[in-house]
């Protein structure tokens, strides 16, 4: 082969190396989906600060992209504290529902914000309480002291004058789906504070909680008292 000719060659190697090239990064910019636009809400959200008792608590406005955020109110609210404000103080856990850590009102609704979804429409604020007629620790965090003394008031365990000899108390399948719907309560105390009796006499009724705790345990039939 002559001189010339393995010029022609290898000159030819680049241009075809060029294309593909060309073609690869066409076919990469059109695959690249558009940017959605902002989808911007706001959050009123209730602080109060018991290191500023003189100061009366404010709904305090946060506007975040909902695009850039998780879609439950726990994302939202939890996104507030990493990159906006570090002071917002709330409760949270699991995230799925099972501790309950998170109970709060939101939009009226006393809900968990890990299992409430974002109100999508961004015309619309969404307002953020805590749990209702309870006493605040700070901002979304209200006391519990008195609902767990209203739940270890009913003494929340088995109790039996007569344990089996050997192993462990046993229950039949009937006996068991008795308590299908009570043992599930995960003392969140979103139903004992949307209970108006419970919010005006707080020191003599136990609330719903309580009570269907009580009940749980009075339809164990493992659970024999005198």
């Amino acid at each position: 082969m002559s001189n010339v000719a393995r010029a022609s060659l290898f000159s030819a190697r680049p241009r075809l190396s060029l294309a593909r090239s060309f073609a690869t990064s066409s076919s990469l910019l059109q695959a690249v989906p558009a940017e959605k636009p902002a989808a911007k809400k706001k959050f009123q959200i209730y602080r109060w600060n018991p290191d500023e008792p003189s100061k009366k608590p404010t709904l305090q406005s946060y506007t975040i992209d909902l695009n850039q955020c998780g879609p439950m109110v726990l994302d939202a609210l939890i996104k507030i504290k990493n990159e906006v404000d570090p002071t917002l103080t709330f409760r949270r856990s699991c995230r799925e529902g099972i501790c309950g850590s998170c109970a709060m009102n939101i939009d009226g609704q006393n809900t968990l914000a890990c299992l409430c979804r974002i109100d999508r429409d961004v015309n619309r604020d969404s307002k953020i309480y805590p749990l209702p007629h309870m006493y605040i620790v700070k901002d979304l965090v209200p006391d519990l002291t008195l609902f767990y003394q209203q739940y270890k008031a009913i003494e929340p365990y088995l109790r039996n004058d007569s344990p089996p000899d050997k192993g462990e108390y046993l229950q039949s399948p009937e006996q068991r789906r008795k308590l299908d719907g009570l043992y599930e309560c995960i003392l969140c105390a979103c139903c004992s504070t949307s209970c108006p009796s419970y919010w005006w006499n707080q020191d003599t009724y136990l609330g719903p909680a309580a009570l269907m705790q009580a009940y749980r345990w009075i339809a164990d039939s493992r659970v024999c008292c005198p």
